[in-house]
């Protein structure tokens, strides 16, 4: 093969990777909806095209395992199966999660796994479908293939009635040979046959035989038609509605454009899937990788960079020639610079901006299957699926959600039995949440269930040794809450496919704090728990507040800082070893960057500024030397040897080429302002604040 053609192999591939993952999702949320409703004829019939089109593009593609087992299953798609076996949703979900295993392996370049057990699952639908009914009922499959489809669908097109015909044979006709030639010869009376199933050849030893017939008679007249006695027992008839999805006519392709089997040396399959690489015409959609989109955002950053510079080189040349004409002219043609260039720039966010419903279509299947793994019942209800964030971050929230999502309906929701006797719906709830909050984004998961003790978490983290029983005697709720976020430490009684690993909440703040966000919980005992995520709409430019301590130039994101005081050295107070500050009827603590913690007072006196910094449901106090003002940033991430500190998320480069680094807000607020003080220690009019503001 050529490097042209292997360039081509290797493009298409890489399209049908990402059209196949969309079709997954499609068949996860088909199988979740033929489940909630067995039976339904729609509902498989959508089915079957999705499995259709994936089998088709895999065929092209040169996957010859996955495309069979797709074939094998479109075979048993059909509204009788359904019908007949209420567990044909089971066999649509756990064929998306082999077909999502196989292009795992695919996509590595390793052997698919082995599909017998699907295959068995299939022979067992397949027979079950075919069996006799309690009545001995007429189930017809009309799993005509799409040549003839395709021939039906332009009989259709000719101004003709096109049927799909079912005829159950009389098990007790005495002259079969010659009731079938009997009946061929009714069906040519009627119209033209333009598919059999199955091949004439075996119809004398078959029950069932089935046609799509083009006529110009109505659909009673053509069951009235074929019920002949002795030879047809029963008679259905419905009407052929042309489904394009499976009926496509391959484009001629040029030469250059055809994709070989690449594992079978050729299969027929010489067009390439105009499905995988593109999208239909109706839509005006262009698929674009993300490294180009991130590429574009670092010029736009550069640029942003830049404009900072010419803004700096600006206000030198006005402080040098006040009154040159040309300072005006520069200062006009700045500002229209900028306006577009923060046009640019909102449109190159909004590239990367996707809704978060991309997200949570994933968790309808998870709450089923885990509901199922538990014995319990719950439901998913989700809201503001249409909020925006950075394709990045909701790619990073994809595992910490699924893990908070498994939590809700295993920790969280009670089996059927105690929800009725607490008076609640034996089906659970849990809830998926998001919207927008300034220049953030807040996703909830919440649940209606039993809740956390935090008496619960106190006893057994002093059991396996997680603290002291002096330190459980002592602490709050709050502090006690934290303790969910301890590495290894959980709360399962034993160890499960869900829980009892360790591998729990400390993960999920890990991966939160990573993406410079914040998770705080809400819990009641007995009505549930709420956990909440907040996170930066992007993490490529943000709004920052400068400021200066001794040398260094800092910057924390602007929606953090909630205002600005300036207080004595004589306000502050030591409490636990911490140094404390009274802001109105609230005691916050102070976090001096100069030490990277809190220590003992400033010896000077004089008075300074402190930055009220928010992180998730907390506040602190910054002390800090100098304002510098407010600039918009582009995060640069910092190498882990030249900055070792969790304390500092990036870095920025200012106009003057100045170095600012870049506060992670939700470190500091664990490191330094994680806890609720003691007021012991406090002078009385600090000591009431503090216990108002801790009541």
């Amino acid at each position: 093969m050529s490097s042209d053609s292997e360039d081509r192999v290797s493009e298409l591939r890489e399209l049908f990777f990402q059209s196949a993952q969309e079709l997954l999702q499609a068949l996860n949320e088909q199988g979740l909806g033929l489940e909630g409703n067995p039976g339904d004829g729609e509902a498989v019939r959508s089915i079957r095209r999705t499995v259709h089109t994936l089998k088709g593009d895999a065929a092209a593609c040169g996957f010859r395992e996955l495309s069979d087992l797709a074939h094998e299953l479109e075979d048993v798609l059909a509204p009788e199966t359904a019908a007949a076996n209420g567990g044909l949703a089971e066999v649509v979900l756990s064929a998306a999660d082999m077909f999502d295993a196989m292009l795992a392996a695919y996509r590595a370049g390793l052997a698919p796994p082995n599909g017998d057990p699907l295959r068995s699952m299939i022979w067992k639908t397949a027979q079950q479908a075919s069996a006799p009914g309690a009545a001995g009922e007429l189930k017809p499959r009309f799993a005509w293939n799409e040549y003839e489809q395709l021939s039906m669908a332009e009989a259709a097109g000719r101004g003709l009635r096109v049927y799909s015909l079912a005829l159950a044979l009389a098990p007790d006709c005495p002259m079969r040979a010659a009731g079938l030639e009997l009946l061929k010869k009714v069906l040519q009376e009627a119209g033209t046959v333009l598919a059999t199933a199955p091949e004439e050849s075996s119809w004398p030893t078959a029950d069932k035989l089935e046609f799509a017939l083009a006529t110009e008679r109505d659909q009673q007249w053509l069951g009235a038609k074929c019920r002949i006695p002795g030879v047809v027992a029963q008679v259905a008839v419905e009407k052929f509605h042309a489904d394009a999805p499976e009926m496509e006519i391959p484009a001629p392709q040029p030469p250059a454009a055809t994709i070989p089997d690449a594992t079978h040396g050729g299969n027929g399959h010489d067009a390439a899937p105009a499905r995988a690489a593109s999208v239909s015409a109706g839509e005006n959609v262009l698929r674009v990788e993300a490294d180009r989109v991130d590429n574009l955002l670092d010029l736009v950053g550069e640029l942003v960079i830049a404009k900072s510079m010419l803004h700096q080189t600006l206000n030198e040349f006005g402080r040098r020639f006040p009154k040159d004409p040309l300072r005006t002219k520069f200062a006009d043609a700045m500002a229209f610079q900028s306006q577009v260039l923060n046009a640019l720039q909102r449109s190159a966010m909004k590239i990367r901006m996707v809704p978060v419903e991309q997200l949570f279509r994933r968790f309808p299947r998870l709450v089923r299957d885990v509901s199922k793994l538990c014995g319990k019942e719950a439901g998913l209800e989700i809201s503001g699926q249409e909020t925006d964030l950075d394709k990045g971050l909701l790619d990073a929230l994809a595992e910490p959600l699924a893990h908070l999502v498994r939590n809700a309906i295993d920790h969280g929701i009670e089996s059927a039995a105690e929800r009725r006797a607490a008076g609640k719906p034996e089906q659970g709830t849990v809830r998926l949440n998001a919207c927008h909050q300034g220049n953030q984004v807040v996703i909830e998961v919440s649940d209606d269930g039993r809740g956390i003790d935090a008496a619960e978490l106190l006893a057994k983290a002093a059991a396996r040794g997680v603290i002291s029983g002096e330190q459980a005697a002592t602490m709050s709720e709050s502090e006690a809450l934290e303790l969910m976020y301890q590495p290894g430490f959980s709360t399962a009684g034993q160890l499960t496919q869900i829980s009892g690993r360790g591998m729990g909440m400390d993960v999920v703040r890990s991966a939160v704090q990573k993406l410079k966000g914040s998770v705080t919980v809400e819990t009641a005992p007995g009505h549930g728990t709420r956990f909440r995520l907040r996170l930066p709409l992007t993490l490529a430019i943000i709004r920052a507040m400068l400021f200066r301590v001794g040398e260094r130039l800092y910057a924390v994101p602007l929606d953090s800082v909630l205002e600005i005081t300036r207080a004595k050295e004589a306000d502050i107070h030591r409490v636990e070893n911490r140094e404390v500050l009274q802001v109105r009827h609230e005691v916050l603590t102070l976090v001096r960057l100069s030490r990277m913690g809190p220590a003992a007072a400033e010896t000077a006196g004089g008075r300074l500024f402190a930055l009220i910094i928010g992180g998730g449901e907390r506040k602190f106090g910054l002390v800090v030397d100098k304002l510098v003002g407010e600039e918009e940033l582009v995060i640069k991430p910092l190498d882990e040897n030249v900055v070792a500190s969790e304390l500092v998320s990036g870095a920025s480069i200012l106009g003057d080429g100045a170095v600012a680094l870049i506060l992670n807000v939700a470190e500091v607020v664990r490191q330094f302002a994680g806890s609720q003080l003691s007021c012991a220690g406090l002078p009385p009019p600090a000591r009431q604040a503090a216990v108002e503001a801790q009541a």
